[in-house]
């Protein structure tokens, strides 16, 4: 079965021992807790680490309207983001000077390449995301349909520590990065 918003949210259902929903539109509380929930919990989920498979870069197109202040160009954000990691110009995906405001980038740089998370479709994420995100769902969907904080508790540690193994999972998928520019390292040659 190929992954999907019905299918995690399923899972996380039957974590808490509820019954699993076919639709969203379905009437149930079940469907109604989990159509209700689900986006907001993907979302800070996506955006509290920055995920191999949730990660991108590409140009920004750049605004005719300009910044009231502070910056000489605004540009768009992307349709699917979610948080900038970094931004840079010339071939570089970070070295800029920036900000966020209303939804656009400001900067003094012509052209800009933004390194962000953004939202993949749910048949993009990997096992170790999958199984985190069931989990955090099961956590909130508990009080709502089981009235149990107890068994939330605990399910929201069960989240805590499988979240913590998919980043470390996520985290081991690329070349450890190097500390660079340090004073200290450079005063030992």
């Amino acid at each position: 079965m190929a992954l999907s918003a019905l299918v995690l949210c399923s899972r996380a259902l039957l974590k808490i021992g509820a019954q699993p929903v076919a639709s969203f539109d379905e009437g149930t509380a079940e469907a109604e807790v989990a159509a209700n929930l689900y986006p907001s919990v993907r979302d800070a989920m996506l955006s509290s680490h920055p995920w191999s498979f949730a990660t991108g870069q590409m140009d920004l197109p750049r605004l005719a309207e300009l910044p009231f202040a502070d910056y000489r160009y605004a540009y768009q954000m992307p349709a699917d983001f979610l948080r900038v990691l970094s931004s840079g110009s010339g071939g570089a995906g970070r070295g800029l000077f920036y900000r966020l405001h209303e939804q656009r980038l400001h900067t003094d740089a012509d052209q800009v390449t933004l390194t962000y998370v953004f939202r993949p479709e749910e048949s993009e994420f990997p096992p170790f995301f999958a199984a985190a995100l069931a989990t955090r769902l099961a956590a909130e969907f508990c009080i709502p349909l089981t009235e149990s904080t107890s068994r939330a508790e605990m399910l929201h540690r069960m989240a805590d520590g499988e979240f913590r193994a998919a980043r470390l999972a996520d985290s081991q998928q690329a070349t450890v990065k190097a500390i660079e520019d340090f004073p200290l390292i450079m005063a030992r040659g």
